[in-house]
């Protein structure tokens, strides 16, 4: 019974976040964080560096799949050292990846793509895993149990991380009047509505103001639900298909929504994120298939509480927390230009 009602918890908090997110971020009011000043001009005002909701949000979802991660390992009493050096051997790659991707795929320097680097972190987690065991560390960590806990944390950190992309006004749909007439019924009154000429929707194609497909949305749906059910499965002892199930509907759900969204996603009719996607469900499934079989007892729900409170995960996850924010929360797509005064009457 405990562990349905922390499962139910986590589930009804997801909730909330979400429903915020999907109602409140597509208004212009939350693109902006705050705006720094950084040099003066000679007119007096300030030349300021913005700081984004796009940012947090992001860090925010980084956070919370590497908790999940933390969680799910010390379910199988794998050492706090372990998780560490898997989760920073995955993000010293991946979160470079998201931008260095973009600019290949897209041609862009100053944008970021979860494709891309969740592609790359496909190819690279199983020889993550191969070298960490091969090292003399005094523990090994099961590999199907590890490919399991990165798809899981992945799966809630793409899907938490979409509300970046909703405030940012980026990776949107189609306008609603361009679909099939059954699309256009579904989505008539459960549309989004960006407001805001400084978001990409904007100033990329014009749809602001506009009713466009919530795809955003509809990600963040799915992959939080295939995230509770992957960790149901990886809590019965299922670790390869935790992985697999989780696989199949992340990757499965890129390859189609790629048809449902309007900005750039590269030429051609079949988008490189398409082939990513496609390539990663048939790599991650080898990977996972073929991972040497090791006998693990049934996840305990408690250690892996124990793990997450753990001061020294505590710290991991913060400061991770600031890095991602200060990587993808400065724009530099956009500026600001800032002036200050005294107000002479409360003086």
């Amino acid at each position: 019974m405990p562990e349905i009602l922390q499962l139910t918890i986590v589930a009804m908090l997801i909730g909330a976040y979400l429903y915020w997110g999907i109602k409140t971020l597509p208004h212009e009011r939350w693109q902006f964080l705050a705006a720094v000043p950084v040099v003066k001009k000679e007119g007096g005002e300030w030349m300021g560096t913005n700081l984004t909701w796009y940012g947090l949000l992001t860090a925010n979802a980084y956070a919370a799949a590497l908790a999940i991660l933390v969680f799910l390992m010390g379910c199988l009493s794998i050492p706090l050292a372990g998780t560490t050096l898997l989760a920073a051997a995955m993000l010293v790659v991946c979160v470079p990846a998201s931008r260095l991707v973009a600019r290949i795929v897209e041609k862009k320097a100053h944008t970021f793509t979860v494709g891309g680097a969740v592609f790359v972190g496909i190819i690279i987690a199983p020889w993550i895993v191969l070298a960490l065991n091969s090292a003399p560390l005094g523990f090994r960590v099961p590999p199907a149990a590890a490919l399991a806990g990165f798809a899981i944390a992945y799966a809630f950190g793409e899907g938490l991380g979409r509300l970046a992309c909703v405030s940012f006004g980026c990776c949107y749909g189609k306008p609603v009047a361009d679909a099939g007439p059954w699309i256009q019924k579904t989505f008539a009154e459960r549309s989004f509505v960006f407001s805001g000429k400084t978001k990409k929707i904007a100033y990329a194609d014009g749809l602001d103001g506009e009713r466009v497909l919530p795809v955003q949305a509809i990600t963040a749906i799915i992959h939080a639900l295939c995230g509770l059910v992957s960790v149901i499965l990886f809590l019965s002892g299922s670790f390869v298909w935790a992985f697999l199930v989780t696989m199949a509907v992340t990757q499965g759900w890129r390859v189609f929504s790629e048809t449902l969204r309007a900005d750039y996603r590269g030429k051609g009719k079949i988008s490189a994120y398409q082939v990513m996607g496609l390539m990663g469900i048939l790599y991650g499934g080898a990977a996972a298939l073929l991972a040497p079989a090791v006998p693990l007892h049934r996840p305990d729900m408690a250690a892996g509480n124990a793990a997450l409170w753990h001061p020294g995960a505590i710290l991991f996850i913060q400061a991770i927390w600031l890095v991602i924010f200060f990587y993808t929360g400065r724009s530099t797509v956009t500026g600001a230009d800032l002036s200050f005064h005294v107000r002479r009457e409360r003086i």
